[in-house]
């Protein structure tokens, strides 16, 4: 990019093969890999190959796909028709090496309390 500063271009990847560091690892930044599937089955196995699993944003407009999606996808966080995103009143957090436990919302408070069992018989 023209310009004083340091910037990255905006990146579109394709082909990307399996085992490569643009396949099995995050990207920040402005890349997006494309990947072609062939039906909702090899989407779901395509996006939980990965040690990490903090949200997915699927866009579909089924019922019944989404169903599938929010039941199969190994991720935190699922968001349908919108990108993934931070709300103070929901739950934040991933599952695999994309964290353990919740941030925000009735869930996310709770991790920051001790519970006390006390029963009286």
């Amino acid at each position: 990019m023209h310009g004083p500063g340091y910037f990255y271009e905006p990146t579109v990847l394709t082909n990307v093969p399996p085992g490569s560091p643009a396949y099995a690892e995050e990207i920040f930044g402005p890349v997006a890999s494309v990947f072609r599937i062939r039906d909702i089955g090899e989407a779901i196995e395509l996006a939980n190959d990965s040690v990490y699993g903090l949200g997915a944003s699927v866009w579909t407009n089924d019922p019944e796909e989404q169903q599938v999606f929010a039941s199969e996808l190994e991720v935190g966080m699922v968001f349908f028709n919108a990108m993934v995103l931070s709300d103070p009143r929901l739950p934040f957090g991933g599952v695999k090496r994309s964290g353990f436990g919740r941030e925000l919302g009735d869930l996310g408070i709770r991790e920051f309390m001790n519970a006390k069992t006390i029963w009286v018989a």
